[in-house]
Formats: structure tokens, sequence, C-alpha cells
């Protein structure tokens, strides 16, 4: 049967675009200056991904790549605004992480959320903003502003969603060392289990009850190799979900297996995996477990290991997953580190739904203006918020155009390109528009800056009139 366990999906997402504002005046028998009646056009819908704890994989975004939200509709006269589109909603697993993907090579860029409690959520394709209608235009001199907004053409992209287990402890080791058959002992989980290397290829979870009654979640974690922190094996594939565990079980065979491996070097090598993959996670809490110490012959290999396992100040049990021998006492000692790591977390504070944070970091980043010199006297200026500016912009309108250059001088765009050594008459590009800039110093009271010096400015909100 297919593997249905996916954990890393990569995904094209778009919001739906901005109806267009409209320009329209009031006229009505007996009303001779009616004055402008345009309505604003809807705002498109976003794309939203939402962390949702009855899902345990990624399998909806393994055959279906791309999502699109719904287009807002366009305002009409009489002041009817135009409806926004609907918002598509993407529910993904409690503990995944969302990621831009540079659109050049595909590969992580940075980090936009990580959505590690049920409900939290983050927009990562907004809807397009409606176009303003000539209502909004009015002034004590501009009466009758005979122009509107266009709407706003969503973004596309893509990102990455990596789901990584939320657990209390997780069972590390290498193949073949008896994790499957620990946490089917000791949960009602039921993994494959076959006395073959690599028998787990997927992560298993499963719920341990201690005889006190504390109970925490496991995860069984498929076998690590040397060099998995450099993707050896699938090594990167199941190094991301110890990540999240509060408890590592470090599982040793005693046996040394079909390859008759020492439990010295299986131990080290997989704490020096630990250890590269995640320097974090060298000092994460482990407790040492010596497995199949019901097998003659097992003894000395198991003080050896329990040596080890105290000179580095780790708890350590010899069980075996056969006969159950010493799973109770394991249990017991893995329920009472979980519930004092459980306590000590609690005491760091109250979790907090970081959603809000998450838009205020995308609207942060919507605002930045980018300024970089193209030629001699030409800029290229980037950024989505005066990106937007110039898409909603009717070109064939001179009051319109007129407008966008208030916008501009609002939003902080003249101070970045005086900043950036911008003088009077040189080339400003944005999309495929170009502007003349006016306003700044003279060419002689600059030296040449580099081709490739990059000037970036917070922005600010884009205030209406």
């Amino acid at each position: 049967m297919e593997n249905t366990f996916t954990d890393l999906s990569h995904i094209n997402v778009r919001g739906g675009d901005g109806g267009a504002g409209c320009m329209s005046f009031r006229r009505e028998a007996f009303v001779p200056k009616g004055g402008p009646d345009g309505g604003d056009g809807g705002r498109g819908g976003s794309v939203i991904v939402e962390a949702d704890p009855q899902l345990s994989s990624l399998i909806d975004y393994r055959y279906k790549h791309h999502f699109r939200a719904e287009r807002g509709t366009h305002g009409q006269g009489a002041r009817r605004h135009g409806r926004d589109g609907a918002d598509l909603v993407l529910r993904v697993p409690v503990g995944t992480v969302v990621r831009e993907l540079d659109p050049a090579t595909q590969t992580p860029a940075y980090d936009i959320a990580d959505l590690t409690l049920p409900g939290e959520r983050v927009v990562v394709a907004p809807g397009g903003a409606g176009g303003r209608g000539n209502i909004h235009f009015v002034t004590s001199v501009r009466r009758a502003p005979a122009f509107a907004e266009k709407g706003e053409p969503a973004q596309e992209h893509w990102i990455e969603l990596e789901m990584k287990l939320m657990a209390d402890a997780a069972l590390v080791g290498m193949p073949s060392v008896g994790k499957s058959s620990i946490i089917a002992r000791i949960s009602a989980a039921r993994p494959k289990i076959a006395d073959y290397p690599f028998t787990t290829l997927v992560p298993n979870l499963g719920v341990a009850r201690a005889a006190s009654g504390q109970s925490f979640v496991v995860a069984d974690v498929p076998g690590l190799i040397e060099g998995a922190s450099e993707g050896r094996g699938l090594g990167h594939q199941f190094l991301r979900h110890i990540e999240r565990t509060a408890l590592i079980l470090h599982v040793v065979d005693v046996t040394g297996g079909y390859e008759g491996r020492d439990v010295e070097d299986d131990y080290r090598t997989i704490n020096d995996e630990l250890a590269a993959y995640a320097a974090e996670l060298a000092s994460r809490p482990q407790i040492v477990v010596a497995n199949k110490c019901d097998l003659p012959g097992t003894e000395e290999a198991t003080e050896r290991l329990r040596a080890l396992a105290e000179a580095d100040g780790r708890p350590f049990f010899a069980v075996s997953a056969a006969t159950g021998a010493g799973l109770d006492a394991l249990v017991s000692s893995c329920a009472a580190e979980v519930a004092h790591l459980r306590a000590a977390a609690a005491q760091s504070g109250p979790a907090v739904d970081l959603s809000e944070r998450w838009e205020r970091e995308r609207e942060r980043r919507d605002r930045q203006i980018r300024v970089r010199r193209e030629e001699r006297h030409a800029w290229r200026v980037s950024g989505t918020q005066v990106e937007r500016m110039v898409v909603q912009t009717d070109w064939e309108n001179d009051e319109a155009v007129a407008y966008l250059q208030h916008r501009f001088d609002r939003c902080g765009l003249d101070d970045a390109l005086a900043k950036a050594g911008a003088v009077n008459g040189d080339e400003v590009r944005i999309l495929e528009m170009s502007f003349t800039y006016e306003g700044g110093a003279e060419a002689d009271d600059f030296d040449e800056l580099p081709d490739d010096e990059l000037v970036e400015a917070p922005g600010t909100p884009d205030g209406e009139d």
C-alpha cells in the first residue's frame, strides 16, 4: 500500500484580485449637482493557513499544489460597494512551519509562521485591495474627482509547508534497535514491526500512560544512520521530528544487531548526529534505553552503556521490548520527567496566539521600500505597497497620476530615494513604469554610489485624504 504520510509540501498560493472602484456622479432629476457617488471595489479573498489538531499529515497537498482565493467584485454607482471575495482556508497539522520560497531557486527564503497552537493561523497570500471609488478623492479644491482606483492584482508565490511532530518524547536510535517494538508495548500505537532495517519509514505517535495515571505523547522516529545530519539516508526528514520534543529516549540495541555494532559507537554516533543537526539537541533532556537485555551475552555491553550514560549524567534503563521487562519503570520515569518539563514551560508564561503577530510581520514587509541603482541616473524601486499604488492607478487619467505622486510622498518613497542618493532628473522605475524624480538635490551634490548599493526604508502606512 502506498505511504500516505506526507510531512513536506511545496504549494503555489494566490489571493483573489481586488475589484475596481467606480467613477460615477449622481444623476437624478432635480439634483443638478449630485456630486461623486462611485462605490469601492471589493477586496479579494486571502489564502490562510490554519493549524488543525485533527490532522496528522500534509497529504492534502501531495497532489494538489495550486490554491486560489475568490476575487472581489467591482464597485458601482450610487455608492454601491463591490462584494469581498471569500477567503480560502488551508488546514494543516499543528506543528507546521510555513516558509516563503525563493522564486528563482525554490529554496526557503524566510519563515512566515510556526503554527504550534490549535486554531493558530497566518495569511500566506493576502487578497488584492479593492480600488476606491471617486467619493474618496473629494477635497476642498477637488470637488468633482473624475478618477477612481483600479483593483489590486493579487500576488502569486510558492510556499513550503513542513510538518514537525508535536510529541513529548521521541524514541531515537540506529535502525532495528527496537523502537517500534517499544512504542507498541507502551502505547496503543501499532507500527509495522519486522526483523530488517528501516522497517519504519514514517514517524508513529502513541500515548503512553504510567501507573500513576500520568500520560504523555511519544513518537517513534525512523532509524538514523551516521551522516543523517548531512542528509544521508532520510536523515533530514527524520531529524526534523525530534526538534519539538521535550525529551529524547535514546534506544541502543545491546546485541549489536545483524551488523555486530558496538554499543559505545552507536551511542556516540546518534548523539553526534543530533548535535550536528541542531546544537540545542545536544543539551535536550535524554534517557538512555538499553533494549534486548533479555538475550544471553548482553550483560557486558549493557554495563558499558550504563557507564557511558551515567558519565554524561543521563538516566539509564535496561529493558526488553519482547518480554516487557523494565518498561513500566521506564514509562514512569518518562511521565515524571515530562510532567516536570511541562511545569517548567508553564512557568515561563501562558501560550499566546501569534496569529496577530504574523499578520503584523506581513504588513511590515509589505510597507518595506527597497531602492537600488540600476544605471548612473536610474533607480529601481520595489516593495509591495508602492507597487500596489502603481497597479491601482489609471494611467489614462491625469488626475489619477497626480494623486499617485501625492501617495508616494506620504508613504516615504521620496525620502527613501533621497537617502539612496537620487538627484533631480533621475529616472525612477517601478514595475514596468518609469517616472522622473523631482525635488531632490542637484547632481553635483552627490558622489556616485556603486551600482549594487541597496537602500531599504521601513515605509509608512499609506493614509487616505
